[in-house]
């Protein structure tokens, strides 16, 4: 009996290190918190300069991170996050331009995500906040009949590193990410 029970162990250890166990990171993709989401090329924001109507709009971070903002020239908007921006603004602005400056950023459409492989629809696709894997996959009009729906390969923006994950619910797409749907073997 404890010769049987060894062999369980042992078979149970083999399996978790096999090529479809989950690796280490997956924890650490699955229960990270939020990031702060900063502001990077394709990003479009609304500017409000408060009373200033000729100064507000809209505008696209390209891929430099410098947006031409009125009266001020170029603003560093890559890699802030809107607070930071609006702050940025407010600074130089009463730098000589206005009286106690009020500005605020908003993000208006947000850079997109990938998804790839075993999907009807690949490519690159809109992102919006709260966004799972699940609805990216389905965004991405769903699996193909090869698809293994078990787990999928993800590369957060900024990481080289793709990290297998199990597919569900509680796993968050975020700006820039890549979602790589894999085939399955059997």
């Amino acid at each position: 009996m404890k010769y049987l029970a060894l062999a369980i162990a042992l078979m149970t250890g083999a399996c978790a290190s096999s090529s479809y166990g989950l690796d280490p990171d997956t924890a650490a993709v699955t229960s990270m918190p939020e990031p702060v989401y900063r502001l990077a090329a394709t990003d479009k924001v609304r500017i409000n300069v408060f009373n200033e109507p000729t100064l507000s709009g809209e505008f696209t971070v390209p891929s430099d991170g410098q947006i031409a903002f009125p009266l001020v020239g170029q603003v560093d908007a890559g890699g802030k996050t809107a607070a930071e921006l609006s702050d940025a603004l407010a600074a130089r602005l009463a730098n000589g331009y206005l009286r106690d400056p009020k500005v605020t950023t908003e993000v208006l459409t947000f850079r997109p995500f990938y998804v790839l492989g075993e999907v009807n629809k690949a490519g690159e696709l809109p992102y919006t906040p709260g966004l799972t894997v699940d609805q990216a996959i389905a965004s991405a009009q769903g699996f193909t009949y090869r698809a293994n729906k078990n787990f999928v390969l993800l590369t957060r923006q900024g990481s080289n590193q793709e990290v297998k994950v199990p597919v569900g619910p509680a796993l968050k797409i975020y700006p820039g990410d890549t979602v790589k749907v894999v085939e399955r073997y059997f």
